[in-house]
């Protein structure tokens, strides 16, 4: 992944528009290094992409100047690799909280931990644990339980989409699991229901996030370099927005764009093989995602992945696309109605 933002958004002439991809040590919480990026170059728009709690380290991506507008548009999925101590039943779920029993862990072996492993992947309902940031009748669940307070949460749906065991240590009764899962998991909640269903309890030991929001640890600098020498370069928008189909502007619909206008899918894309990033739909289901039998037209292609909504809809389930100035800069997001318009719904440089 290149490193330097270029070329940024017209909106940001000083360049200070793009990502910082944070290893975050064990300790700081992450509106801590929030609050060293603003330190560090002097800007007040800033904002995480996730918080991770101070004692869990790695990938903290960290949004600068207009780039926060895009977060709600990242991929949301992460990846994780945490250690899981058996025999153990603590108030937060991992061993930071109190310890409220102890157990014998069973004789277990790989083959009994693959098997258990088995039933907590793909879609699943998942409590979270009491001591998390979930509000309770208008209140974070934490400050409820810091009290003493009985706080049973109801399980949610999260989706585990793979769950993989690393190592089993059957002296230490730890086990080294890498999980990638959806936005929402806990993987505190992930260790205690392992534990249950083992019939041991069982706490997170350790937990390391190693992918988010598209960014990984291949992108990420250590915290220490923004007090000492020069300051990491910030990266492209549009590498955390590789997940997007890219439709790149003609000039002569800058003007509309910039306005905030609807204007045809037809009338602002060129062929998906002009603009970089995306393939050419040369076969069956070559754009990603539209189920086609066949290489349909643009709107015909929208028409089907938006079945169903009202025409003219702008709504979260809607296709978006990062949309493209003719230099090849982010101009913002669009998303897509059945009747086949690009709708802005984030605009750089926006006219008025």
């Amino acid at each position: 992944m290149a490193a330097i933002l270029s070329p940024a958004p017209a909106e940001c002439p000083t360049a200070l528009c793009g990502f910082l991809v944070i290893d975050k040590p064990a300790g700081p919480t992450s509106h801590g290094c929030v609050a060293a990026v603003r330190r560090a170059y002097g800007l007040k728009r800033v904002g995480h992409g996730g918080t991770l709690d101070p004692a869990v380290t790695g990938v903290l991506p960290i949004a600068l100047g207009p780039a926060t507008r895009l977060l709600p548009y990242l991929r949301g999925d992460k990846l994780y690799r945490a250690v899981v101590q058996l025999g153990v039943r603590t108030s937060s779920d991992d061993l930071e909280g109190d310890l409220l029993e102890r157990r014998s862990p069973p004789v277990l072996d790989t083959d009994a931990l693959v098997e258990a492993l088995a039933g907590f992947r793909g879609e699943i309902l998942q409590r979270p644990p009491a001591v998390s940031a979930v509000h309770v009748g208008g209140e974070r669940a934490y400050a409820r339980a810091r009290r003493g307070e009985v706080v049973e949460l109801p399980p949610r749906p999260v989706t585990i989409h793979s769950l993989q065991l690393l190592g089993w240590d059957p002296a230490e009764a730890r086990l080294e699991l890498e999980v990638r899962c959806s936005a929402g998991t806990y993987i505190r909640s992930l260790a205690r229901d392992l534990g249950e269903h083992l019939g041991c309890g069982a706490a997170l030991a350790r937990l390391r996030r190693t992918e988010t929001l598209g960014f990984d640890l291949s992108t990420a600098v250590d915290l220490e370099r923004l007090a000492s020498g020069p300051l990491p370069p910030l990266l492209n928008p549009l590498l955390a927005l590789s997940h997007l189909e890219r439709r790149q502007l003609l000039a002569e619909e800058l003007p509309s764009w910039r306005c905030g206008r609807a204007l045809p899918l037809r009338a602002v894309a060129r062929s998906i093989a002009d603009v970089p990033g995306t393939p050419a739909c040369t076969s069956p289901g070559a754009v990603e995602g539209l189920n086609m039998t066949s290489c349909p037209t643009p709107i015909e292609a929208i028409r089907e992945a938006t079945a169903g909504g009202p025409a003219g809809s702008d709504t979260s389930e809607a296709p978006a696309y990062a949309i493209l100035n003719p230099d090849g800069s982010l101009a913002g997001i669009a998303r897509l109605d059945p009747a086949g318009l690009l709708r802005p719904r984030l605009v750089f440089d926006a006219a008025g």
